[in-house]
């Protein structure tokens, strides 16, 4: 399990949102803070239940998923450690539209609302790094959108394996190592593809010599060639 017994003033300082916060400020922030421990699989909220405050992911990951009449679950975004969720529907007064669940044993740092409209009046800087935030995660979800719209789906595979790489360094014959954050099954909900399509895909990469899988591990054999082949 992680720890519990964190500094969460100094945690906060290095966050973007809350860098130039200067200690007071933090010290208020995280005492009105509530530190959840959660266990693979806990529900840390449902769609229906009342939106109080933002969600702070000190460790592990949690996806955003909702889920179709039929029982069918589609995942939206997965947060990772020092990200945050949540911050735009917090001040609609409505509740939570879409579902969040630990991935793995995870610390949620929950900021109240009444905390956050506290700073904000003290300083109107605070909601402008919000606004920020929030803007990041709409042009990132809108981004996701459009390949799903756009792309087939072996190029929604292969523009997640590139996603952190930068072509105009990785030198040619150069190999490099991917390790899946998640189950497969959760990528492939991201990327809007069945499981059993997306192993077929990496399953073809795989016998055309651009990757290796070693379970969650997929090494990049040829960056460029794999790169080029997102492009036909």
């Amino acid at each position: 399990m992680l720890s519990t017994s964190l500094d969460i003033p100094s945690y906060l300082s290095v966050l973007p949102l809350f860098h130039e916060m200067r200690p007071a400020e933090l010290g208020r922030i995280a005492e009105s803070a509530v530190l959840r421990r959660c266990e693979r699989g806990d529900e840390i909220f449902r769609v229906g239940q009342v939106c109080d405050g933002f969600h702070v992911v000190m460790g592990g990951q949690v996806k955003l998923y909702a889920l179709s009449p039929s029982g069918h679950e589609k995942v939206i975004e997965i947060i990772s450690p020092g990200n945050s969720f949540a911050e735009a529907l917090m001040f609609t007064g409505k509740p939570y539209i879409v579902n969040a669940q630990s991935l793995c044993d995870s610390l949620i740092l929950t900021v109240r609302k009444q905390a956050v409209m506290d700073e904000i009046a003290h300083d109107p800087r605070f909601a402008l790094r919000m606004l920020a935030g929030i803007s990041r995660r709409l042009h990132g979800l809108v981004q996701d959108v459009e390949s799903a719209a756009l792309h087939s789906g072996i190029q929604r595979v292969i523009g997640y394996l590139l996603r952190d790489q930068c072509l105009e360094d990785v030198a040619p014959g150069q190999t490099t190592t991917v390790s899946l954050p998640v189950s497969k099954a959760t990528i492939a909900s991201l990327l809007s593809l069945t499981p059993e399509y997306f192993s077929r895909v990496l399953r073809e990469l795989e016998d055309g010599g651009y990757i290796a899988i070693d379970r969650r591990d997929i090494r990049i054999l040829d960056v460029q060639g794999l790169s080029r082949y997102h492009l036909q």
